[in-house]
């Protein structure tokens, strides 16, 4: 049996360029999904698999995160005062105990693995786990639940994957198949960004992992790979035959909110799977269809 997990890493200082100008002044992690901001699910995501501690690996211009995780005396005291206790719920239901969320900075964008690297103190000598906002899951049981149920018979490393269009994986960690037992497989390498004609499989990672802490020591010492950055990928891969690695083909579905289309994607579906909004957002979706029929 594997240890407990216990603490979840959030790497949040990545810029957001993408999103700009929307992202120039907000955090990217901040852009809401329907009426909840995207680092919001993945902290709740976490909670879902029992996760207690919440490190937050960010950047400059992140204060907003700490603030939304953060009580507010003067927004409390208003929604009391004006009987609005649904929304004073809302507001305080996400906010972690004290003493549970802790925060430090990745001076330089040396890349994912760097950012986990940075965590190294707060996580200790444990395993833990990391949730990238961007990746928006839904699924009926939360993908990181899924994940730590089956790591307890497994240990070792494991990140969540899905396949993928063969002529997508250049953007992916790709997996080098060995086995598979249902939903879990055994990897036996790990390929960074592959050319398509290149890649072991189409099996990817996106950004769930249950890391075993031995990846500190192999992230101190790992040469920069693709984008002079430390992959964490390239770690990963480089821990095979050291300990037990595995990809979780997880339930549910996964909206890569770093692109445009992918977080509108990702708005429609969550408000679509809301029964206070289903059937205005049906309502509107065919009043656009008949509208570009018109034209």
């Amino acid at each position: 049996m594997s240890k407990r997990i216990k603490k979840a890493v959030f790497p949040v200082a990545g810029m957001g360029t993408r999103f700009l100008p929307a992202t120039k002044a907000m955090p990217k992690e901040m852009l809401p999904v329907v009426d909840k901001p995207l680092i919001q699910y993945a902290v709740e995501e976490a909670i879902a698999a029992g996760i207690e501690e919440f490190i937050f690996v960010t950047g400059r211009g992140k204060t907003a995160i700490e603030d939304h995780f953060d009580r507010s005396a003067e927004l409390e005291a208003i929604l009391t005062e004006r009987g609005k206790e649904e929304a004073l719920s809302k507001a305080l239901e996400m906010i972690p105990e004290n003493g549970r969320v802790t925060y430090t900075r990745q001076g330089n964008p040396l890349g994912l693995g760097h950012a986990v690297l940075c965590a190294k103190s707060l996580v200790g000598d444990e395993p833990f786990v990391v949730l990238l906002a961007d990746d928006l899951i839904q699924s009926k049981v939360p993908c990181m639940k899924q994940m730590v149920d089956s790591y307890g018979r497994t240990g070792g490393n494991m990140v969540a994957v899905m396949d993928v269009p063969r002529e997508e994986v250049h953007r992916y960690g790709v997996l080098e198949i060995e086995g598979t037992n249902g939903r879990l497989v055994s990897a036996c390498g790990m390929v960074e960004k592959p050319k398509p004609e290149e890649a072991p499989s189409t099996l990817s990672a996106i950004g769930r992992y249950i890391l075993d802490p031995g990846i500190f020591e192999v992230l101190e010492n790992i040469p920069r790979g693709a984008g002079n950055e430390i992959q964490l990928t390239d770690a990963l891969a480089a821990m095979i035959g050291k300990v037990p690695f595995y990809g979780y083909n997880f339930e549910g579905r996964r909206f890569d909110c770093g692109n445009k289309i992918g977080f509108l994607k990702a708005t429609m579906s969550f408000a679509l799977a809301r029964e206070d909004m289903r059937d205005d957002v049906r309502k509107l979706i065919h009043e656009f269809a008949e509208g570009e029929a018109a034209e």
